[in-house]
């Protein structure tokens, strides 16, 4: 760990290896935030046999689902970014008992190609290894509090439920709630064109670990909403 943290201080150490633990969605995404600059190895899964000894960092979106496989990260020296959406942090280090520095961030879809790289923290001290590795991304970030949709995700989500609302009640199209949006807050996207990109399963698990979490009425997600979810994820599922 400190060979590899004295290089990432090193101004001159621009390249490196990067590996992403995901789908090829996470794969695209982290290779455009990042850039050509890096090499980028990809597994489906973090496995004995998944090639993470090669790599200085670790972008893993998909195994805090799966807790017990981290404690193959105890055993390497590369510094690991885990997708805490809907877990926090704490709870995915101490249910293992993991050793080593570990970092936040969220992993759904556009959240991670965006100008701020939304990321949380297990002890204060990590962040100076934080800031050391960000140095060497070219990234600038924005330490946030661990909690389960962390910040902009929770904005976003709650924006598009409440879209959800408007169209159930017949006060405006999808159409005219996207370009309002857009004409009126300088957004990039509107709620529904923003839904496409996150998908609507994941903007329903967002919604739901936040209600489940802090009670919040904003969070409880609109039936429409709901519905047409379940039936993306119907349409999505294997027929028999």
């Amino acid at each position: 760990m400190l060979n590899l943290i004295s290089n990432i201080g090193n101004p001159a150490h621009k390249h490196m290896n990067i590996l992403v633990i995901g789908n090829e969605t996470n794969r695209v995404e982290i290779a455009q935030k990042f850039g050509i600059q890096h090499t980028y190895n990809f597994a489906e899964s973090l496995t004995e046999s998944t090639p993470i000894q090669e790599a200085e960092v670790i972008f893993d979106f998909i195994s805090a689902r799966a807790p017990e496989t981290l404690k193959i990260y105890n055993q390497i020296s590369a510094l690991v970014f885990l997708n805490t959406t809907f877990r926090t942090l704490s709870e995915v280090i101490e249910s293992v008992g993991l050793k080593k520095v570990i970092f936040g961030f969220c992993g759904l879809p556009t959240f991670v190609n965006r100008e701020l790289l939304e990321v949380c923290i297990y002890k204060t001290s990590d962040e100076v290894v934080l800031n050391e590795v960000c140095t060497a991304l070219h990234t600038k970030y924005s330490l946030v509090k661990d909690q389960v949709g962390f910040i902009t995700p929770r904005v976003i989500c709650m924006i598009i439920n409440e879209a959800y609302f408007t169209v159930e009640e017949g006060t405006a199209t999808r159409e005219d709630v996207d370009l309002a949006m857009k004409l009126g807050t300088n957004y990039p996207l509107g709620p529904f064109e923003w839904t496409e990109k996150i998908g609507l399963q994941n903007i329903v698990n967002v919604l739901d670990t936040v209600h489940r979490v802090t009670g919040d009425v904003r969070y409880e997600v609109c039936a429409l909403l709901r519905t047409e979810s379940s039936s993306e994820l119907n349409y999505h599922q294997p027929k028999r």
